[in-house]
């Protein structure tokens, strides 16, 4: 089995996001929902145990960039921002986003 954690940074205002609401599905099935902490950590993640495959994690950046008091575009140019990737067998997965109304970035950390 794997496991897997995010870590969501405002390269807005260069801190962590906190409040970002986050989905992970396994093809079409919801297996995670929860809610980045001050940290833009979401711990609860981490304790999931999952099986090769390929995920898709959801943020909703446009939400929380409109709590940050932030004037977006309507419709917002980036809404949810999926992230598409694969899990092996076995080990763990660190998936960072660095965010901000107009672009983003993920890479695979440690």
């Amino acid at each position: 089995m794997s496991s897997l954690s995010t870590h969501v940074l405002d390269t807005v205002s260069g801190r962590p996001a906190a409040g970002v609401r986050i989905r992970l599905f396994l093809g079409h099935a919801l297996l995670f929902e929860g809610v980045t902490d001050a940290d833009g950590r979401c711990p609860a993640l981490r304790e999931l145990a999952l099986e090769q495959g390929q995920y898709r994690l959801e943020f909703e950046s446009a939400a929380y960039f409109r709590a940050q008091g932030l004037a977006l575009a309507e419709p917002p140019f980036l809404d949810v921002i999926p992230i598409v990737f694969g899990l092996g067998a076995e080990g763990h997965t660190h998936v960072p986003l660095l965010a901000a109304p107009y672009g983003y970035s993920t890479y695979r950390g440690s």
